[in-house]
């Protein structure tokens, strides 16, 4: 589906950028670092515009383990300072995002005492993988000591704790009776990375009116200072001059350079895929701890409870970012052995498997570096033989996007001769204003802002934050009625339409709820929200149809659902 043109009618915030011609910095990638760049930009009174051709954070952005984390594998690779930073940016997103990012309990199941002393040092000397080899509870220790330095936060993070075998199984009884310890530390959970993004997005629209963002929209050449762009739902073609040119695009880096005529070899992206399952006996083993090991391949691999089913991940290979990427037979069959290895006990079959997903990770292009062992650090690329500079992102990940996004920004603001103004650090997003962060905080908000609400107010404030009290109040303002099952309104769906750009049926199963990823997304559920989109994005009953059929084939054939093809009498 994200390859096809539609012929629809041009969108209203399309014709204006057409129509201006014209902005100070064009950012094409709608990704979270992307996006990050674009808010940044914009809360320094640039005029920026943002163009994605898919949807926001549909693409690399949209694949991950779901983790704000610190990266503690990232010590042996010797990449201290994105350890750093990559804590500091955990921290503080716990802080200014607390609607989506939360306190993860993390758990590493540990098998022996000595194993990888020898082969660690070589491999942070080397970053070659050599000999898979498990490691044991010293490298482990010596490891956790130092990332809680880095990590704690003036004490708000707990310390890391070990545990032997019969403590261990006393607390996860589940877990294979063979360990000899278990390790437990702190890191973050994600629980909507695409409506994190769109948050982000939001404030930056909201920030300064020269800032624009686009979705569906590409850029398909450049020509002087003009970069020529399509609208992909009109099919219109045209320029739009701009003073600088960054190129966010992640693992695409490199074929959008090549549409702006530029020869660049910076990414090598490797494959990350997941499963979700439906599995209300491995969500209680877990209870309700992240299980983060290194497999005897020497991958790192997670178990992880989320939204009452379990994401397992993740794979790390070698992936062409011009084809799509799509969980195989081979990793599910990999990711039961895993389940298997920690949980022993637990059976698990297919048909539990409710959602998979695969994404190219951006890394920078690596040679014959172990994909394990490519650095997650980020770089910036600066291009200024043509007329308008053109900058270059290589690399970036979900838990740095503030951090970076301000980097680019920098960077941005120096070549348009401007200076900041905002400091992004400590700026609350979207709904995470004000977020009430107890128990009996969240009663007193709900009371206040959801009015009326009853059982939905809970799903509303872990959909929007602190949004959710603009949401409710359109809800109340026209007639509603429940869709999918009551996870979605009538009304609710308008609100996204309205304030959400939503543009095809995908957006909302997706990406704006969780429809798809709990496995929801039956042929039933894609029916009446299409019926109920219909008429809000003026569609005929020829788009009608063919969002369902495309969305449909979307869900099969990249995400491992079976939604039979629709009839019609």
């Amino acid at each position: 589906m994200n390859d096809s043109t539609h012929s629809s009618a041009e969108r209203a915030e399309v014709r204006t950028v057409r129509e201006s011609g014209r902005t100070s910095v064009l950012v094409i990638g709608g990704g979270i670092n992307g996006i990050s760049t674009f808010r940044d930009l914009a809360l320094q009174g640039v005029d920026v515009l943002l163009v994605e051709r898919g949807d926001f954070a549909s693409g690399a952005s949209s694949a991950s383990s779901h983790m704000i984390h610190g990266g503690i594998r990232y010590l042996e690779n010797g990449e201290f300072r994105l350890v750093r930073e990559s804590v500091q940016e955990r921290n503080g997103l716990l802080k200014i995002a607390p609607h989506y990012v939360k306190p993860l309990q993390t758990t590493i199941p540990i098998y022996s005492t000595f194993s990888g002393i020898l082969s660690a040092p070589l491999r942070f000397l080397t970053h070659k993988s050599g000999k898979p080899q498990e490691r044991g509870a010293f490298l482990i220790k010596v490891g956790l000591t130092i990332y809680d330095t880095f990590s704690r936060d003036g004490g708000m993070v707990p310390r890391h704790r070990f545990l032997g075998r019969k403590k261990a199984l006393a607390e996860l009884p589940s877990l294979d009776p063979n360990i000899k310890y278990t390790a437990t530390y702190y890191d973050a959970s994600m629980h909507d990375p695409e409506r994190l993004a769109l948050d982000v997005l939001q404030d930056g629209l909201a920030a300064h009116p020269g800032a624009q963002a686009l979705n569906y929209v590409e850029a398909i050449a450049r020509d002087g200072d003009e970069v020529v762009l399509r609208d992909r739902e009109s099919g219109t073609e045209f320029p739009v001059k701009a003073d600088v040119v960054v190129n966010a695009s992640g693992p695409w880096t490199d074929l959008t350079n090549d549409a702006l005529g530029v020869d660049s070899r910076f990414m090598g992206g490797t494959k990350g895929s997941h499963i979700v399952l439906d599995h209300p006996e491995l969500l209680e083993a877990t209870q309700g701890r992240e299980i983060f090991f290194e497999h005897s391949d020497g991958r790192i691999v997670l178990i992880y409870p989320l939204k009452g089913r379990v994401l397992v991940g993740t794979t790390d290979i070698d992936a062409d970012p011009s084809e799509v990427a799509v969980c195989t037979d081979e990793e599910v069959d990999y990711f039961f052995e895993l389940v298997h290895h920690v949980f022993p006990s637990i059976p698990v079959s297919k048909d539990q498997i409710v959602y998979k997903f695969s994404g190219i990770r951006p890394l920078p292009r690596h040679e014959d570096t172990a994909p394990g062992f490519v650095s997650r650090d980020y770089r910036i690329e600066v291009d200024d033989k043509g007329s308008v500079p053109l900058v270059s992102l290589v690399g970036g990940k979900w838990t740095t996007f503030r951090a970076l996004g301000e980097s680019l920004s920098d960077i941005v603001l120096g070549l348009v001769e401007r200076t900041r103004t905002v400091s992004t650090v400590g700026r609350a997003i979207g709904g995470g204003r004000d977020f009430p962060r107890t128990e009996k905080a969240r009663r007193i908000w709900i009371q206040e802002n959801l009015p009326g609400a009853g059982p939905r107010a809970e799903r509303l404030l872990a959909r929007y934050g602190t949004r959710a009290a603009q949401v409710w109040e359109y809800v109340e303002q026209g007639a509603d009625a429940p869709l999918a099952g009551g996870d979605l309104s009538t009304r609710e769906l308008e609100w996204m339409v309205e304030h959400e750009m939503v543009a095809r049926l995908e957006d909302v199963v997706l990406r704006r709820t969780s429809i798809a990823f709990l496995g929801n997304a039956d042929a039933e559920v894609l029916d009446e929200i299409a019926d109920a989109l219909a008429p809000l994005l003026g569609w005929d009953r020829a788009r009608h149809d063919a969002e369902l059929e495309q969305t449909r084939v979307l869900l099969n054939e990249r995400h491992g659902l079976h939604i039979p093809s629709r009839t019609r009498g």
